[in-house]
């Protein structure tokens, strides 16, 4: 479906007519990171009443236990969603194969570039923290701390490990974040700037295939038709559902709250999504 033809709905109720299964994303959808969107607690609730699979499906480095926590702590109901799927708990599950295959030693000194000094992407893991950057072996970046470094803090932190040509995953491929003051880079621009130093990364997360595998398994394996995937980023949540064979739903309350030339945007990333919404509301 092109641009032009996008279908505006009103609210949630009108996709809970057409399709059974929802990978929803958290972030610009359900909340800011501070706060639920009004009626988002209400709309997730009421899927969940009107007998909907809902997985939720997040470009977060964390792992699903501290995920599902903080939206506890939000105020969403819990056993209102399924499954979740962050993009740190499929990174967390490769690396654990990685591992038993051995493809990765044990004792591997890791570089983890994260958030407020969480762990969790890690946890459990045969790996060894290292701040120093002289000696990693490995680079994960699984957060973005943009609102309190500008991108030269990282570039010093990371050039030298670029430079030697140390493998980095990144497992928040967001570009952009939101944030307490506002949009901010994202994990996303730290690892493109870790390819612009001259090193290679491997992205886990939306729109990369692994993470809608790993939930479409969860959910049942579903006939692609019965799918639908909601989301606030055309490069992420749109291509991402896109390429996973489901039908796509743009909410336009996060990163796109406030832009401009929509169907350019869709155009320049070759993204069309079926549906839009103002905000993830029941309605």
């Amino acid at each position: 479906m092109s641009a032009k033809h996008a279908m505006h709905l009103d609210g949630v109720a009108a996709l809970a007519e057409r399709y059974d299964v929802f990978l929803l994303d958290q972030f610009g959808v359900l909340h800011d990171g501070q706060q639920p969107y009004p009626g988002a607690v209400e709309a997730l609730s009421a899927l969940k009443r009107a007998g909907k699979t809902v997985a939720l499906i997040s470009n977060s480095g964390k792992r699903t236990e501290p995920n599902e926590r903080r939206l506890l702590k939000l105020g969403f109901e819990a056993g209102s969603w399924d499954h979740f799927v962050s993009s740190g708990e499929v990174a967390w599950r490769i690396f654990t194969d990685m591992v038993r295959e051995g493809t990765l030693r044990s004792g591997t000194r890791c570089l983890l570039i994260s958030r407020d000094g969480d762990r969790s992407a890690i946890e459990g893991l045969p790996l060894v923290l290292t701040e120093g950057v002289d000696d990693a072996e490995l680079v994960l970046i699984a957060a973005s701390e943009g609102d309190r470094y500008g991108l030269d803090h990282y570039r010093g932190l990371l050039g030298p490990a670029a430079a030697r040509q140390v493998p980095c995953f990144c497992t928040n491929p967001d570009r952009i974040m939101l944030t307490g003051v506002g949009q901010r880079f994202g994990a996303g621009e730290i690892a493109d700037l870790y390819e612009q130093l001259g090193g290679s990364v491997t992205r886990i997360g939306k729109p990369y295939p692994a993470i809608y595998e790993a939930a479409l398994v969860l959910a049942g394996n579903p006939d692609r038709g019965d799918v639908v995937c909601v989301g606030d980023s055309v490069e992420h949540d749109i291509a991402g559902g896109q390429a996973a064979g489901v039908a796509t739903a743009l909410v336009l309350s996060g990163i796109l709250a406030h832009s401009g030339d929509l169907a350019g945007l869709f155009d320049r990333l070759d993204a069309h999504p079926d549906y839009t919404l103002d905000a993830f509301l029941w309605r």
